[in-house]
């Protein structure tokens, strides 16, 4: 298994930082379990007098000496210098020093003048020093409050924001692609999503079955009441937080589906959602020939896969897996896994669509939507084409009867092409088990019509 991968934009940028010929300041913020202190250590390995401090849940004066206990190994002189952030940092400030604050809001908790302290050293003390200073936190809102909203204390003093995601897919798939087929990394994929955390507990030499039970559904499983431990470590009072989770994780995906599956008054459903949506953790996806701002046909998805996962089979089912030992998976989510994966396989197909269809400038991907009508894949072009595209991940060969619906959906998706005239169609079926003859004879047949199996889809994201 790998032990980093990816974040190549990332280190490129930190180095940078580190070697510019003034103070810097650098903000590196994502929910938990993303890797952010494994991208900071990377990009250090080659700064032997870089000071790292790992912040912990402890009282000011204990996180204070512990931060000039490990900054003396380096630097002795700190211990000459007088005990408080303002002095300390201006010392390292006029050594030049890379400072990297990790778990900065566990220090603001303490001392909440800290990114004041900060603010008035790049403002007006900083500018015959190199110095960098990074600061790393995994609560976004506190992140957000001392750093990175207009109204907090270093909101434009900072070079380098990064904004940490979830690995895309070729990149978490590095953990184990030569042991998995292609079939068996989309499984994953919609199981485990692209956190780094998560994917180092996957071990590639057994099974996807083996590896659920034993770190999912196993309730001494290192990944049994993960998303309650971290949402609990960002939300003060998550249990209508968990509701919604639990309601968008089971299909009620519209804010009135949501409101009448919880019980919360729709409303005060908004500030909820919009919690959720600043914390990563949910999107509002709308209709790709839609605005976010102007439609009512929004639906909401729970962005981590493996939140999605452990929301729709693990959360309030008690000891039900453990009641059911070993067959746990077998009996109760195999049976379910192809459905649940579809919407992962929808937004992988459509993540393909460049690499597929090379010929044209894809302008957006997407799904689009309205009423009874759904295409699964769609890509706008800078011309006159449309491509669309039906997805079935399931264990029988795609019919023709699924080329035909998406004829018949098509038909109502309103799209002009910007330069006027007539639009013309693309048509791409992806499906997990081939396709029936009839099918394969359409496609020998128009020039219009192009079928992809798993295989082309994951090799297309790993082009």
């Amino acid at each position: 298994m790998p032990g980093f991968v990816n974040r190549t934009e990332e280190l490129t940028r930190l180095y940078d930082l580190y070697d510019s010929d003034d103070a810097e300041l650098a903000v590196i913020y994502g929910r938990r379990r993303l890797g952010k202190t494994a991208l900071v250590k990377r990009s250090l390995k080659e700064y032997d007098q870089a000071i790292v401090y790992q912040a912990k849940q402890k009282t000011e004066a204990l996180q204070l000496q512990q931060f000039i206990e490990t900054v003396s190994e380096l630097y002795p002189g700190i211990m000459r210098i007088r005990e408080d952030w303002e002095a300390v940092l201006g010392y390292l400030a006029d050594q030049d020093a890379i400072v990297v604050l990790d778990e900065f809001p566990y220090l603001v908790e303490q001392d909440q003048s800290l990114p004041s302290v900060l603010q008035a050293m790049f403002d007006h003390e900083l500018n015959d020093s190199t110095a960098t200073i990074v600061l790393v936190g995994s609560s976004i809102s506190m992140m957000e409050e001392a750093a990175l909203l207009g109204n907090s204390p270093l909101y434009g003093r900072s070079s380098l924001n990064l904004d940490i995601r979830q690995l895309p897919f070729d990149a978490a798939m590095e953990f184990f692609a030569d042991e998995y087929t292609s079939e068996g990394q989309v499984l994953t994929w919609g199981v485990f999503g692209g956190v780094p955390y998560y994917l180092e507990e996957v071990s590639p030499e057994v099974s996807l079955g083996e590896n659920v039970q034993r770190t999912i559904l196993s309730r001494h499983g290192s990944l049994h009441d993960e998303p309650d431990y971290v949402l609990r470590m960002e939300l003060t009072e998550p249990t209508r937080y968990f509701s919604i989770l639990e309601a968008i994780a089971g299909g009620s995906t519209s804010r009135n589906e949501i409101a009448g599956t919880t019980g919360i008054d729709y409303n005060q459903l908004s500030k909820y959602l919009n919690r959720l949506s600043r914390l990563r953790l949910v999107d509002q996806h709308v209709p790709i020939t839609e605005r976010k701002e102007r439609t009512k046909r929004s639906r909401y998805r729970i962005r981590d896969h493996f939140f999605r996962f452990w929301f729709h089979f693990v959360y309030g089912t008690g000891d039900r897996y453990d009641e059911l030992g070993d067959e746990a998976y077998e009996v109760l989510i195999e049976p379910e896994l192809a459905d649940f994966v579809s919407h992962p396989f929808e937004e992988l197909c459509c993540s393909a669509l460049r690499t597929l269809y090379p010929e044209y400038t894809i302008t957006d991907t997407g799904q689009w939507w309205y009423g009874d009508h759904e295409v699964d894949v769609v890509g706008l072009t800078t011309g006159e084409t449309l491509i669309v595209g039906e997805c079935k991940f399931q264990n029988s060969p795609l019919g023709y009867g699924a080329f035909s619906t998406l004829q018949d959906h098509v038909d109502e998706l309103r799209w002009t092409p910007k330069g006027g005239g007539d639009r013309t169609h693309e048509y791409a079926l992806f499906s997990r088990s081939g396709f029936k003859s009839s099918v394969e004879e359409a496609a020998e047949e128009r020039d219009d019509l192009r079928l992809f199996t798993v295989e082309d889809v994951v090799e297309a994201l790993s082009a």
